[in-house]
């Protein structure tokens, strides 16, 4: 679809350099390198301790840490989670700058924006900005669009695992492929690759806690539901059906862009070891993968100009499943209290009318 992708890559300048000293100059509008990276999540570390915990999630193959953000107004209750993360494919930039771009909204705008507040109060935020690191440096450094993670394989003839067919969910049983060389490559077993298996772990640990899991991805403009692995519906299919149409909807309000909803066996291709299936197997009620712009014109090289508009109709979109989040579990209390108020003072007024009378 693309007449010359070098072409493209070239103009993209993605070895530009760029010096980035502070966090209030940092530009959510551009790619950013790894090094840049790391040097954004220390300060955003630094520069937001009541709502913003750096947590160590795991290290690479190639031994590089794996951060993620725990972000929350602090409460004296057990919260909700919801996941995120981004960059489980190298060449696939936007995700990540959608990371960084949607953790900056929910820091600076949790006490002008009401869904944000009320979800601060009541969930916390896992988010990881970058989760395949060792792909993501050689996207920038050697190929730009290199998929996988960087483990070698079959005596380092291959390198490299499809990290979102390593999940431990119906393994390497269909669109996914045992061959090394392969860019569906499932890796030599669940969750044999570091990366995976440090994602396994933090989630098992708190999945009596998990409301909601999101998976960003590009490209294809679609909002994926469980499963890839069969046609088999999950448990919740239409009501996650219904709020992934919304999430659309209101993304299509931004700036026009159509998003396609549906499960990812119906609407994209059948896959298996995927993180999204993984979640539902595990219990999780909400469960999506999100395909970011576009639809093919640039692909995977999508350029910087585009990244200011994905990440406001994609924000909006999230904000809509927030808010239903917000509305399902966390307006019942106030609705008991009320109730719970209604019956006591009915119960005081007849109590009183029966003492007036004798």
């Amino acid at each position: 679809m693309i007449s010359d992708v070098q072409a493209l890559i070239a103009k993209s300048n993605v070895n530009e350099h760029r010096v980035q000293t502070l966090l209030s100059s940092f530009d959510y509008t551009k790619y950013h390198p790894m090094n840049e990276i790391y040097k954004w999540i220390d300060q955003i570390k630094e520069a937001h301790p009541d709502l913003v915990t750096l947590n160590y999630l795991g290290s690479t193959y190639e031994i590089r840490p794996i951060y993620y953000f725990k972000i929350g107004l602090p409460a004296d209750k057990k919260k909700k989670v919801i996941w995120m993360d981004c960059g489980i494919h190298a060449r696939e930039w936007i995700s990540v700058a959608f990371c960084q771009w949607f953790i900056r909204e929910l820091l600076e705008h949790y006490n002008s924006n009401e869904v944000i507040n009320k979800a601060l109060k009541n969930i916390d935020f896992y988010i990881v900005p970058v989760l395949n690191i060792d792909g993501f440096v050689y996207s920038w450094n050697t190929d730009r669009l290199w998929r996988k993670s960087r483990s070698p394989h079959n005596n380092s003839t291959c390198f490299g695992v499809d990290l979102n067919r390593n999940f431990d969910s119906n393994w390497c049983t269909i669109g996914a492929s045992r061959n090394c060389s392969t860019l569906t490559f499932c890796g030599t077993g669940p969750a044999s690759e570091p990366e995976v298996y440090a994602v396994q772990q933090l989630v098992n640990s708190i999945k009596s806690e998990i409301l909601c899991f999101l998976t960003m991805h590009s490209y294809g403009q679609l909002i994926l539901l469980p499963y890839g692995y069969t046609t088999n519906e999950s448990a919740n299919h239409k009501e996650m059906l219904s709020v992934g149409e919304k999430a659309a909807a209101r993304q299509a309000q931004i700036h026009g862009t159509q998003y396609r909803v549906g499960s990812a066996s119906t609407i994209l291709y059948s896959n298996s070891g995927s993180s999204r299936d993984w979640a539902t197997d595990l219990g999780f009620p909400f469960a999506y993968t999100f395909e970011l712009r576009d639809n093919g014109t640039y692909g995977f090289v999508l350029p910087e100009d585009q990244i200011k508009p994905t990440c406001e109709e994609t924000t909006a979109a999230i904000l809509s499943i927030i808010e239903y989040l917000n509305e399902k579990h966390f307006s019942s209390a106030s609705r008991i209290f009320s109730g719970t108020l209604w019956i006591n003072l009915s119960f005081s007024v007849l109590i009183g009318t029966y003492y007036s009378l004798f």
